[in-house]
């Protein structure tokens, strides 16, 4: 599926709270953990985003609907810099 990707940190600007701690109650982690709509990609479940990598989803977000995904990244200006992207993304396993 293609998907509208863009990037987020764990500061109050960005989630409206910054300890970190994703939907799932795990610490968020760069590199690593992705927001999503659960109804299109299921908690849990990992995630190949071509040119990026492979992600776990494990927090939502407010504005992540349908095919977008929110990437975690340590710094806001990182965030940001990011921008947004539209990629290819594979689901490679669905956890339960």
């Amino acid at each position: 599926m293609t998907v509208e990707v863009s990037a987020y940190c764990s500061c109050p600007l960005c989630c409206g709270k910054s300890d970190g701690i994703t939907k799932s109650g795990k610490h968020a982690q760069a590199n690593h953990t992705i927001a999503v709509d659960p109804r299109v990609i299921p908690l849990g479940s990992a995630v190949y985003l071509e040119g990026l990598g492979t992600f776990i989803a494990e927090d939502v977000g407010g504005t992540i609907k349908g095919n977008k995904i929110d990437l975690f990244m340590n710094e806001h200006r990182q965030a940001i810099f990011f921008g947004v992207k539209r990629l290819k993304a594979h689901l490679l396993r669905e956890m339960i």
